[in-house]
């Protein structure tokens, strides 16, 4: 068995998805540009001295529920405390990855960070022509339709 395997290419568990068992299939678009991936990620900050495991579960739970003002929001919105959210955007032919760790996930923040994105991109050589984002709120607005709009880039969406 092993033979046969090795004959088709097909013995390295690198090839493999672990989960599942399937081929990993990769694609990278033709050319820089092309397909620039957006993606914002929530994460827990860990608060200075360590976690949970340091402070108990009261410290973790005082962060969950305590929010302050985020300065220059216009509509009032609180950013909850001991989270950050990094916004990130990759190249998918390059790899080239531009990445911001910022207070929300709203709209007025993805935009901010696509333009400095974009900047960065543009510095580096890479001439967007298309962004994939999710279906979150701030990637449905027309705050971030328009600011793509006016720089001609076409926006895709994942599949729900």
């Amino acid at each position: 068995m092993h033979r046969v395997l090795t004959r088709y290419h097909l013995a390295r568990l690198t090839h493999l998805d672990r989960a599942t068992g399937r081929p990993i299939r990769r694609y990278e678009h033709a050319a820089p540009g092309d397909l620039i991936h957006v993606v914002i990620k929530k994460l827990g900050n860990i608060p200075d001295g360590g976690g949970h495991k340091v402070h108990g579960r009261a410290q973790g739970n005082r962060n969950n529920t305590r929010s302050t003002p985020i300065p220059n929001n216009s509509k009032g919105k609180h950013a909850t405390l001991g989270y950050g959210c990094p916004h990130n955007a990759v190249d998918d032919h390059s790899r080239l990855a531009y990445t911001e760790i910022l207070t929300d996930e709203t709209k007025q923040a993805a935009t901010t960070f696509w333009r400095r994105a974009q900047e960065f991109l543009t510095a580096a050589g890479i001439t967007v022509t298309r962004v994939l984002t999710d279906n979150g709120f701030c990637y449905r607005s027309h705050l971030w339709r328009d600011t793509l709009a006016d720089s001609g880039i076409t926006h895709k969406r994942t599949r729900p």
